[in-house]
């Protein structure tokens, strides 16, 4: 399947390829709880992600520099009022746009082409990524949208993290890195632009440095194996028991106890 912009999110493309979205569903990162269950129900298309006002923003500023900027709004008309005005969000939006074209440093990693589709084998399966800035022979960058660069998560057992590893970018990055170099025999630099939903925008260009992308690589082919027997339909998927989905679908066979309220603290 040869891919393009207009099937790149396609059922069959999905199902075709694994994609770092589709890693996180079923492994999961620090940030967010992996579930076996949700993720092939998100490939059969039995269940979609719903739109929120969070995502809606980012999705906002990933279009602006895409190009496409006119055709989110047209697909997305809850973002304005009913005088026809952009929701308060939607112009902090463009308040991070405008902070971050006003920085050269931010928009020279900016500057490569854009929404780059590449493709390569990696674990046993057949990867795609998007590349939202892709300058040849110098770097990789991906454009993010957050609440805060600075603040640290709280992660159990381990201690506090920066957003990039508790969100998996770390992952992102290694995937991206290995296709590009498959494709062009070059292993460039991967960078996380990023901008702030704060009140005065925050902005960073932030090197995911290779020790981190090592790692992240590490753990993706230690966990590819289940993935891909449980995609395949060769293994049965685990419920998390805690995402929407598995709210959504759940069915009670017994009552339980007080004890398992409390049993994942």
């Amino acid at each position: 399947m040869v891919l393009t912009a207009e099937n790149y999110y396609s059922k069959e493309a999905n199902k075709e390829y694994m994609s770092v979205s589709q890693y996180k569903d079923f492994a999961g990162t620090y940030g967010k709880m992996a579930c076996e269950f949700s993720a092939v129900e998100k490939l059969e298309e039995r269940w979609e992600q719903k739109k929120t006002t969070p995502l809606l923003v980012g999705s906002y500023v990933d279009s602006y520099f895409e190009g496409t900027l006119e055709e989110f709004k047209k697909e997305n008309p809850e973002i304005f009022t009913q005088k026809g005005e952009l929701k308060a969000n939607y112009k902090q939006a463009e308040r991070i746009i405008a902070r971050m074209e006003r920085d050269p440093l931010f928009m020279q990693y900016m500057s490569g082409e854009k929404q780059v589709i590449m493709t390569g084998e990696l674990f046993g399966a057949e990867w795609k990524i998007k590349i939202d800035s892709f300058v040849r022979g110098i770097a990789i960058t991906d454009l993010k949208v957050m609440a805060s660069i600075t603040k640290l998560e709280w992660v159990k057992d381990i201690g506090y993290l920066d957003f990039v590893r508790y969100w998996g970018y770390d992952i992102q990055g290694a995937i991206y890195q290995e296709i590009v170099y498959q494709n062009t025999g070059e292993r460039l630099p991967f960078y996380i632009a990023a901008g702030t939903k704060e009140e005065e925008p925050n902005i960073e260009v932030i090197q995911v440095t290779q020790n981190y992308l090592d790692e992240a690589k590490h753990m993706v082919e230690t966990n590819m194996p289940r993935i891909l027997r449980v995609k395949n339909g060769e293994a049965e998927p685990d419920r998390c028991e805690m995402c929407d989905c598995c709210r959504h679908t759940k069915v009670l066979k017994r009552p339980i106890s007080i004890t398992n309220l409390v049993a994942g603290i």
